[in-house]
């Protein structure tokens, strides 16, 4: 039911999904005061999540810093967090926006930073049958020179919560005792890293990496020129940050 409602919430959250909803209303609406007002709401939503200013000043916050590992530092596993790659009809597995992840996970791997890599992730759709991403990312791995004993496969996992449950029990049951870093997205990292010490990680490392925004110069058309492929990328941010407080609500996080 938690996963089906949060599919639900993610609908909601998006200011694309406001956006049109309110025009909607505004052309529904009987009253010529209220048509008026709704499409002057309309206007403001799509001003205020178009401006590339507020998108970045929003993320920049949101966003840890980078870690920065001392050279000679080892961790036992490090935890990749699934969400980087999708299937096709035909099941056949590609990398998405988020493959930074993984370039990553890889590179502290062959730095010998980490000695094993857990992939955690099943299938987040909710109304399609489809391989669980570790599938994809295993084969990936021993594409990329990881052996197989060094992998190890959480495939049922459906979202933050359940990647770090069920990561711990698949560890705890080899008896790998951590450190452990967690390798996720910077924008996914404050959701992530909470949840995982709330399921019992001791002192869990948190390795953002996949960033949205970087610390650029400042650039006067970001504050007044609008970009409305951002009102669509909003709702990656809002989700974070709304799903940070159900978690806590719900005692995940």
């Amino acid at each position: 039911m938690f996963f089906i409602l949060s599919k639900l919430l993610y609908f909601l959250l998006s200011p694309e999904s406001w956006l049109v909803l309110v025009l909607l209303a505004s052309f529904l609406a009987k009253g010529s005061q209220l048509r008026k007002r709704l499409r002057i709401a309309a206007l403001l939503i799509g001003l205020a999540f178009s401006n590339p200013w507020l998108y970045r000043t929003a993320n920049k916050w949101w966003q840890p810093d980078r870690t920065i590992l001392p050279a000679n530092a080892q961790y036992s596993a490090g935890i990749l967090l699934g969400g980087l790659s999708m299937y096709d009809k035909s099941d056949t597995g590609y990398f998405g926006n988020n493959a930074d992840r993984f370039i990553q996970t890889v590179n502290l791997y062959h730095s010998m930073q980490i000695k094993k890599i857990v992939i955690s992730g099943g299938s987040g759709n909710l109304l399609l049958q489809e391989p669980a991403e570790t599938d994809f990312l295993y084969k990936e791995l021993l594409r990329n020179g990881i052996p197989k004993e060094d992998i190890l496969v959480e495939s049922k996992s459906r979202n933050t919560y359940e990647n770090a449950v069920l990561s711990k029990r698949l560890l705890d049951s080899l008896q790998i005792p951590g450190p452990y870093i967690i390798v996720t997205s910077a924008q996914h990292m404050p959701r992530a890293i909470q949840v995982f010490r709330k399921a019992g990680y001791q002192q869990p490392l948190p390795y953002p990496c996949d960033y949205k925004v970087i610390d650029t110069r400042f650039n006067l058309n970001d504050l007044i020129i609008p970009d409305i492929t951002y009102i669509s990328d909003w709702k990656y941010l809002i989700k974070e940050m709304v799903g940070l407080v159900v978690y806590r609500l719900t005692g995940k996080a």
